[in-house]
């Protein structure tokens, strides 16, 4: 089965509410409000308020919504957003036990207010998190994964450098590993704080795709056309993607070969039908 997920997921800090119907509106296939890392504590239920207030007068759009909670803080977070036209929670610094805490409130609040079902996006920050991706994404609700980057090398006592650079690749591909192996959705890649040079951001994104990631997290409203424009397949990819389903079924899902004399087997296709299922 093929999974597909938002191309882009642009942060917005929870205390500065006047962004939200901007950001909604915006190129962002979807929105995170944050009520973890931007909000300092004496400000989170001002947040809270907030948040709820904008969703209750909200009108539907394409856009999904999602809000980012803090496992400390999981029922107030969810009792306050658990509203008809939030499509997640983005579970921060998540664990087996957080993402179960996660679903048995949204279960909850899902049946009291008559709400459709809420999704679970969980971040992966911590060395404990890396260990437990197999059974965490077993959890009820998880679409799939983020990777909370600074907060994951710092847990594991890594830097980020060019030298480092092929264990940081490691690490994500762990991630990648655990969610085609739980068959979820492909997971989403990590954020970059350097929202000025965006060059290296177009390079980095375009890498982190061809390692398997299917979204990326935006800080910046500028970043996101980067992350749609590398996420979605070019006219070319399509219609080389449709011929090879065309041959396959020619040839009635035997081993064939494509118009310049490749072989074409069942694998060949799988990636075809990848293609046409994000474009």
């Amino acid at each position: 089965m093929i999974f597909t997920s938002p191309r882009s997921y642009l942060y917005v800090p929870a205390v500065k509410p006047e962004l939200f119907t901007k950001a909604a509106s915006g190129d962002a296939d979807a929105i995170i409000i944050d009520l973890e890392d931007s909000v300092p504590l004496p400000e989170k239920a001002a947040a809270r308020a907030d948040v709820r207030a904008w969703l209750e007068t909200r009108t539907t759009g394409d856009t999904e919504i999602w809000v980012r909670a803090t496992p400390e803080f999981l029922a107030e977070d969810v009792e306050a957003v658990a509203r008809p036209g939030v499509d997640g929670i983005m579970v921060a610094k998540c664990s087996i036990d957080a993402l179960a805490r996660a679903d048995e409130l949204l279960t909850q609040w899902e049946q009291a207010r008559a709400l459709g079902p809420i999704a679970l996006i969980g971040l992966i920050e911590s060395s404990q998190a890396l260990r437990s991706l197999p059974e965490m994404a077993s959890c009820n609700r998880v679409r799939t994964f983020g990777i909370g980057e600074v907060d994951l090398l710092a847990d594991l006592r890594i830097r980020n450098t060019p030298e480092t650079a092929t264990v940081i690749d490691s690490l994500r591909t762990e991630v990648v590993v655990a969610c085609a192996a739980a068959g979820i959705a492909a997971p989403i890649a990590p954020t970059s704080t350097d929202f000025r040079n965006l060059d290296a951001f177009t390079a980095s994104t375009a890498r982190l795709v061809d390692m398997g990631f299917r979204g990326r997290t935006a800080l910046h409203p500028s970043q996101v056309p980067i992350i749609n424009a590398a996420l979605t397949p070019s006219d070319d990819d399509v219609i080389r993607a449709r011929r090879l389903l065309e041959l396959y079924n020619l040839a009635q899902g035997g081993p064939t070969v494509d118009d310049r004399g490749h072989f074409v087997d069942e694998a060949v296709v799988r990636g075809a039908r990848e293609i046409l299922a994000r474009a």
